[in-house]
């Protein structure tokens, strides 16, 4: 089936809105407290306040960036295979989308905390400052990964149709059973599947989507809503699974670390809401001049993912290190009352930002165009440095996702190396990159 503007402009919307909502959703628990001895506390809220747990239904909506991901690549892995494409060039390919924007974003937030750590900075602060930098990150490794997977798991779904998106889920059921069922270090290790199984199902139902015409109608959302949200009601009231959709500290069981079973099921409850809307959505989105404002705000979804914590640390410092922001009780009607400033400060902040990066995009594209994403991967041995990469760069970035940017107060020059050598083996994967002049060209052109 081919793909429609209509359908994929919905598809641009389901991707801002999931990343809109992360965004507001980590500025609006974002606490920062200045301690007597003048420096800087995050704690934290959905702890301290436990009915703040609740909201994470609304904000955890990463289900449906998957879902909207697996849609674009269904099409884009499908239009690959139609000109002749290999499945280790269109790898490559959506790697490189991911890790340059990514390399952009280490590049000076690496450098500042090394600036700082030699000038004597904290360690303490560094470490808090790392993390925040890098709380995002967990995202990464796991879409690299599905991405590259995604040449299988499309397979499956032409083999298994909706059948498939039930295998990867029984599958994810039977790891956290599992994991669940048993102390053992090896359970908790096995029990680490989830962060793909899971999440893979609602990538796996954007193959459906697409491809399933008349299988994925409004009905099967609705079923999916009202199935996934029963399910989590019924795991969080009578199983031992918590409401919060993020992890909180004290938690003996998390719905996120690695994805639980109650993770599953509202992922498939936001999902079929989804699938329930599209027809609706389809046609409010029918204009050109919404199609042209949806657009961009999807494209920019990377971008805004990954430097949206650097407004809360500036904030953070013009504000409460010099003691000009009001610092209620946490959790009072007094600090909820000034979060909606506190939001408006950081958006103001975020589009100075924003603005600011506008360089650094056109650079990545022309970094893009230079690395040749559309190129074949030819021979025996480019496909291993392809692996290679991938592999070094998710090792990377799931460490970083753990443990920060900064652990002990410094980067981890081993994380680093890892990312850098990983990203230079996928970029050079195919071959020498292109002439500067054909990138300046395809730039003018609008490509």
């Amino acid at each position: 089936m081919k793909e429609t503007s209509e359908r994929n402009g919905y598809v641009e919307l389901l991707r801002a809105l999931a990343i809109a909502l992360v965004v507001i959703g980590h500025w609006l628990i974002t606490a920062l407290e200045r301690e007597p001895d003048g420096s800087l506390a995050a704690p934290e809220l959905m702890a301290t306040v436990p009915w703040t747990q609740w909201l994470t239904l609304l904000f955890q909506i990463m289900p449906v960036f998957f879902l909207a991901g697996g849609y674009a690549a269904a099409g884009s892995w499908s239009r690959c295979r139609a000109e002749g494409g290999t499945a280790a060039g269109w790898i490559r390919g959506r790697a490189l989308r991911l890790l340059l924007p990514t390399g952009a974003y280490l590049v000076p937030a690496l450098g500042g905390l090394l600036v700082a750590a030699a000038a004597g900075a904290d360690p303490a602060l560094l470490g808090m400052i790392g993390w925040a930098l890098a709380m995002q990150f967990w995202f990464l490794p796991v879409y690299l990964t599905i991405s590259a997977l995604t040449p299988w798991l499309y397979a499956l779904h032409r083999r298994w149709g909706p059948g498939s998106v039930v295998l990867l889920a029984a599958a994810g059921i039977g790891v956290d059973v599992l994991a669940l069922g048993s102390d053992a270090g090896w359970a908790e290790r096995v029990g680490r599947l989830n962060y793909l199984l899971v999440w893979a199902v609602a990538y796996q139902l954007g193959f459906a989507w697409r491809d399933g015409g008349r299988t994925v109608r409004p009905w099967f959302g609705a079923a999916l809503a009202a199935g996934g949200a029963a399910g989590y009601a019924a795991l969080v009231g009578l199983g031992p699974f918590p409401v919060s959709l993020v992890l909180v500290s004290g938690e003996v069981v998390s719905n996120t670390n690695p994805p639980s079973l109650a993770m599953l099921a509202w992922l498939l409850a936001q999902c079929g809401v989804c699938l329930l809307l599209a027809p609706f959505a389809k046609r409010a989105l029918r204009p050109v001049r919404r199609q042209g404002f949806v657009g961009p705000l999807g494209r920019a979804s990377m971008t805004l993912y990954l430097w949206h914590m650097v407004p809360v640390l500036v904030a953070g410092a013009a504000f409460y290190l010099t003691d000009l922001a009001p610092e209620p009780e946490l959790g009072s009607a007094a600090w909820w009352a000034w979060r909606p400033v506190w939001i408006l400060v950081l958006a103001a902040l975020f589009g100075l930002l924003l603005v600011a990066l506008r360089p650094v995009d056109r650079l990545l594209i022309r970094l893009a165009l230079r690395a040749r994403p559309q190129a074949a991967i030819d021979g025996a041995r480019r496909p291993a440095v392809l692996v290679a990469g991938v592999a070094g760069t998710v090792w990377a970035l799931a460490h970083w996702a753990v443990q920060g940017l900064a652990p002990n107060g410094s980067p981890d020059w081993s994380t680093v190396l890892a990312f850098t050598v990983g990203s230079v083996l996928v970029a050079t994967a195919a071959g020498p990159w292109a002439a500067a002049e054909a990138t300046e060209t395809a730039v003018r052109q609008g490509s």
